[in-house]
């Protein structure tokens, strides 16, 4: 039996990724993001790429505003009998996405900087895992957050990092509410991947090296790194991790 998938930033990079995945093992995937021809995009490229694959739902979607993922779920209870996987890709560096005139000086802006990732990176994650809550299969479903180095050692703006960093508490307590259920919660904290509009051309050459000279393979992470270790998570063989932070990066920050 195919499996049902929901992916948060399904339209490009490392939820890009993940959608082709399933995709390619005959899953009915969900694509959800804010920009609708983008989702459109996506899907056509995955039914061109994986033909017989069932066809590709994409929902374009304010995941920071509660009364669109309320939408969002009437959408997918009509469509989804339930969920066997839930991946939270969804998310962003307000630095990256927005001028900085975006933002007035001072404590303002900086409140609004912090509100602005907090919403981007956490809230969307968190409404839109808790409206899809009552469809997730059980037992067998299977949670993923989408986290990063940044929660470990920082970005240079201390927004977004905390900001994925809040990820992985709600991660533990999740766990542990699903665990008695059969539901698995995993994080995953990725490093530098190429071929993501999170990076895009936005490092230097100089920093593009000193990001490869940080791994101990000497190479960049690639959004099917991370796609293939979500689909191990989201796998029967891994029914006994739960509450576990993943970390994607060649080394470049080591466990712990």
């Amino acid at each position: 039996m195919s499996k049902h998938v929901v992916i948060s930033g399904g339209g490009t990079g490392i939820g890009l990724a993940c959608a082709k995945y399933f995709a390619a093992r005959n899953a009915r995937v969900a694509i959800i993001g804010r920009r609708e021809q983008v989702l459109r995009d996506a899907a056509s490229a995955i039914e061109h790429e994986f033909p017989d694959a069932p066809k590709v739902l994409p929902f374009a979607t304010d995941l920071t505003s509660a009364e669109q993922v309320e939408f969002l779920r009437g959408e997918i209870d009509e469509r989804f009998e339930h969920i066997d996987v839930l991946i939270n890709a969804a998310g962003g560096h307000v630095q990256r996405r927005f001028p900085s005139s975006t933002y007035a000086d001072g404590l303002a802006g900086i409140a609004r900087r912090w509100t602005d990732n907090f919403a981007m990176n956490t809230l969307s994650a968190v409404l839109l895992t808790e409206a899809l809550l009552a469809k997730m299969r059980t037992p067998g479903g299977r949670i993923l957050f989408m986290s990063s180095i940044a929660a470990y050692r920082g970005s240079g703006a201390g927004c977004y990092g905390a900001a994925k960093a809040a990820l992985h508490p709600y991660c533990f307590d999740l766990a542990k509410t699903l665990g008695a259920k059969g539901i698995t919660v995993n994080t995953i904290a990725p490093g530098y991947i190429a071929d993501t509009e999170f990076f895009g051309s936005a490092l230097s050459e100089d920093q593009y090296q000193a990001k490869l000279a940080e791994t101990l393979n000497n190479r960049a992470g690639l959004p099917s790194d991370v796609a293939n270790a979500v689909g191990w998570l989201t796998s029967a063989e891994a029914v006994h991790i739960t509450a576990q932070i993943v970390q994607i990066n060649g080394g470049a920050e080591r466990g712990r």
